[in-house]
């Protein structure tokens, strides 16, 4: 006979003015979180994958990538990058931070508020160019400042300490370790993207980095930041959410120290050395995961589509193909396709697939939601993401270096099937933001 456990009474509140305090700081960083999450929504659906889209109609009428401004693509992955996933890596980053004494809502909040405007400010600067020579370095400058807020923040955690003695630092989890490592390669990234700034608005002709420099910066943010902290969050809820082995601590070590290698070597301009080190980083980093192994026990499906491992699974192919297409281009792109396809696998196929998947999973938790809006909506949102990457992937190579023109027909093909898997996606979790019942609600104290 099952039991349902009874709701605390407000009156519960009133005798506990500390555990009502501690449950009104959960719900301000709920609703923190739930502003990251907008934001992030708001720049994944419009200034990113609808400017990307039209940048690709663009594109395919005219049959050539240089018909399109370079300022526009690279504000359209500026959004895309640091507006969508870097809004929600933020946003969970503030909460999973510990309650303190302090008001929740001070740094979340400034950074939130120098964050947003900033990628806004660099997405219009770059699309209608007015007085971007201003608009550029200020932006950039807003996205420093947040990122130093974001670091001072984290900087604060301290472990707790029994009785005032100081206690023991226990080891840190790989997982933990490659998260830093993500958090330094954002850091980097904004640094780097300063100081070009700066010196574009100085002696640039328009508001788009130099071809030479953009492909290190490409590397720095994809294989830096974005790889590290998808794995690591892959390390630290795929045993749980799949029913794996625990990671391989052996391999992801070897998989990190072939990442930093590989940029670093990117980062120097050398990409036929780096692209070798970082795809034997990725085939490393996903025999460390154990993604090909059989489970232990059923997935846990609770809640979201039960497709959920299959598109895991998926979102690592991904990976290891966005790796082997870098290999292919550091030696064979002569247009721009191979390098378009490596990039659009890493950052669409690989990270797109996982925020699709996990995003379902997580992000309707981590807000005080029980349960999200549609598990047909998950659904339908991944199979129109991986059926316009596929075609985006393969057709990209062969319409962009002159092998085949049937490819640039297909192109806008995957642009309205991206679109329109994102434009899904973002509406089954605004529709579980707003009507999802909250688990702080019934907890609530009373006036």
């Amino acid at each position: 006979m099952s039991t349902i456990p009874s709701q605390p009474s407000p009156f519960a509140f009133a005798r506990d003015p500390d555990r009502a305090r501690t449950l009104g700081r959960e719900r301000q960083k709920s609703y923190m979180l739930r502003a990251w999450i907008a934001s992030g929504l708001f720049f994944m659906a419009l200034p990113g994958t609808l400017l990307g889209f039209s940048s690709l109609m663009s594109i395919s009428t005219h049959h050539s990538l240089d018909a399109l401004p370079a300022a526009w693509m690279q504000g359209h992955g500026h959004a895309q990058m640091f507006g969508w996933i870097g809004s929600f890596i933020l946003g969970i980053g503030f909460y999973s931070q510990p309650i303190g004494n302090r008001s929740p809502l001070r740094l979340p909040l400034a950074c939130f508020l120098l964050w947003t405007p900033g990628v806004l400010l660099r997405w219009f600067a770059n699309v209608y160019l007015w007085h971007w020579r201003v608009l550029v370095p200020l932006s950039a400058t807003l996205e420093l400042i947040a990122v130093v807020l974001f670091l001072r923040a984290a900087s604060r955690h301290k472990l707790p300490t029994p009785d005032g003695q100081p206690k023991a630092r226990p080891r840190m989890e790989e997982w933990m370790i490659l998260v830093l490592l993500s958090t330094a390669g954002l850091a980097a990234s904004v640094l780097f993207n300063f100081v070009e700034c700066l010196i574009l608005a100085r002696s640039g002709v328009d508001p788009a980095f130099p071809r030479a420099l953009d492909q290190r910066y490409l590397v720095l943010l994809g294989w830096g930041f974005l790889a590290p902290v998808v794995w690591g969050f892959s390390a630290r809820w795929l045993p749980t959410f799949l029913y794996l082995p625990r990671p391989s601590e052996r391999l992801l070590r070897l998989g990190m120290l072939l990442d930093i290698t590989g940029v670093l070597l990117g980062v120097g301009g050398w990409p036929r050395l780096a692209t070798p080190v970082i795809a034997t980083s990725a085939i490393f980093v996903v025999a460390a995961l154990h993604l090909a192994q059989k489970p232990l026990g059923p997935a846990k499906v609770l809640g979201i589509h039960p497709s959920f491992p299959v598109f895991i699974r998926a979102a690592y192919l991904w990976l290891v193909l966005a790796a082997l297409l870098g290999v292919l281009a550091a030696s064979a792109d002569v247009h721009g396709g191979i390098w378009g396809a490596s990039r659009h696998a890493l950052t669409v196929g690989f990270a797109a697939t996982m925020v699709f998947a996990i995003g379902p999973r997580i992000l309707p938790h981590f807000t005080g939601i029980r349960e999200l809006y549609s598990r047909q909506l998950m659904l339908l949102s991944l199979l129109l993401l991986q059926t316009g990457c596929t075609l985006r992937v393969s057709s990209e190579p062969l319409a962009y270096e002159g092998v085949a023109a049937f490819a640039w027909k297909t192109l806008p093909i995957s642009g309205v099937l991206e679109l329109s898997g994102v434009l899904v996606f973002g509406l089954n979790i605004a529709l579980t933001m707003l009507r999802g019942n909250s688990a702080f609600i019934d907890l609530a104290p009373q006036p």
